[in-house]
């Protein structure tokens, strides 16, 4: 497929395969209608015909050279191909336009300090597994770790302290970068204020702008309740203390939030009896201090 490409990344030699679509043609004619030299008309057909794209035999004197429909025919649908698997329904090329129209409806808003103060967002999950557990998930870094970020990032580093007064440090890179050599996507710093294990945890966290400032404060209030199937998770997002540059962090909001839910669900529902049995073992009020290194 590379050869092919380059073969046909050349504007001339993309000429002569519009002329052969046409009919057969002697190297002669490509290079009158072509209006190019021979010896030069020759060398792109030959590279044509290395990668694939046409077919020649001699007929006399003259060398006749042909289009191969069915390598142009492969080409389109490996180019289908990667076009469906950009443009499936759900996706993150999908993820990547809402945000992106987010980001520009935010701009527009921001116009000054405090603009988006009293902002709120509501979050719903049922999850597998009996509150204690689901409460580990929330307030263990180990475990925060596993679904604590958007789609397509990392925990760099995170420290969750479950106890009123206690830190947090969330910083995130992007899933692919190995080394830590691009740079981070994002940090965040804040503080708990209520602990109440199993049924409700509050904390505010304050995402921090490139100079280091924070962009806004999120006040998160997170209730519990049990149920026949396992956990209700209810997630209150509310803001307060939002600067102008405070546009792109909000517009990722609901994306953000909902994903990392859909991430915590997921983890549940995969291992809820293994990790079940952990509990018995583990206090529920721990905390941990957890540094991702690549």
């Amino acid at each position: 497929m590379d050869a092919l490409l380059a073969a046909l990344a050349d504007p001339a030699r993309w000429r002569l395969v519009g002329l052969l679509a046409e009919r057969p043609r002697s190297v002669g004619v490509l290079a009158q209608l072509a209006e190019a030299r021979q010896p030069q008309t020759t060398k792109h057909l030959q590279t044509l015909e290395r990668a694939g794209v046409v077919t020649s035999q001699r007929t006399g004197q003259r060398r006749i050279y042909a289009l191969r429909p069915a390598a142009l025919r492969d080409l389109v649908a490996a180019l289908s191909r990667l076009a469906d698997t950009a443009d499936r329904a759900g996706g993150p090329h999908e993820t990547y336009e809402r945000y992106g129209l987010n980001v520009r409806a935010e701009r527009l808003a921001s116009a000054e300090s405090g603009w988006a103060d009293g902002r709120s967002f509501r979050f719903l999950r049922s999850l597998a597994g009996r509150p204690d557990l689901v409460w580990r998930h929330l307030t263990e870094a180990t475990l925060l770790a596993r679904w604590w970020t958007p789609d397509d990032l990392r925990v760099a580093e995170l420290t969750f302290e479950a106890r009123p007064g206690g830190r947090i440090v969330q910083e995130y890179r992007d899933a692919e970068d190995a080394d830590g050599s691009d740079l981070v996507v994002g940090r965040a710093e804040g503080v708990v204020e209520e602990v109440h294990p199993g049924e409700r945890l509050v904390y505010r966290l304050s995402p921090l702008l490139p100079g280091g400032g924070p962009a806004f404060t999120a006040h998160v209030e997170l209730t519990l309740r049990l149920t026949g199937a396992g956990t209700d998770l209810d997630v209150d997002f509310r803001i307060t203390d939002s600067t102008v540059d405070a546009a792109d962090f909000i517009a990722g909001i609901e994306i953000g939030f909902d994903q990392s839910l859909d991430k915590l669900a997921a983890t549940l529902a995969a291992t809820p009896d293994s990790t079940q049995r952990d509990t018995d073992t583990t206090d529920t009020t721990d905390t941990t201090d957890t540094r991702s290194t690549p």
